[in-house]
């Protein structure tokens, strides 16, 4: 997967999250807006889980796939939240080589970024 832009790595990240969760049973809430911490709302067996939706195309310099924790914005880049400050139940990531990783937020203990290494295997949706 080529992302050209951060929106359209957002946008198809978010895709396929909603189509991985509708093949696999779940029902799918997309909120009104963007200010809420979660992309998603997933509904199986009367259970509700709120998702952040990430997507990475980024690795380090030894060749694994790393994801941004957190959210700069305004004028000077400010950090305003990272994922594990936020209220939501799990993370979805999906790399540009369409592997997805499905991890709890208590799982995640690093605030700036996460390397996908072996650590987040067990989170790792088969093929």
């Amino acid at each position: 997967m080529n992302f050209l832009t951060n929106k359209e790595k957002g946008n198809s990240a978010l895709g396929i999250a909603i189509g991985y969760f509708s093949c696999n049973g779940y029902t799918v809430s997309i909120p009104l807006n963007d200010t809420q911490d979660y992309d998603l709302v997933v509904e199986k067996n009367s259970k509700f889980y709120s998702v952040q939706v990430k997507a990475t195309g980024c690795k380090t310099k030894y060749g694994v796939y790393q994801v941004a924790l957190k959210s700069c914005g305004g004028t000077k880049g400010k950090e305003y939240k990272t994922i594990i400050d936020t209220k939501i139940d799990y993370v979805f990531i999906v790399t540009a080589d369409f592997n997805i990783y499905f991890i709890p937020k208590e799982a995640i203990k690093n605030r700036s970024t996460l390397n996908l290494c072996g650590k987040y295997e067990e989170y790792k949706i088969k093929k």
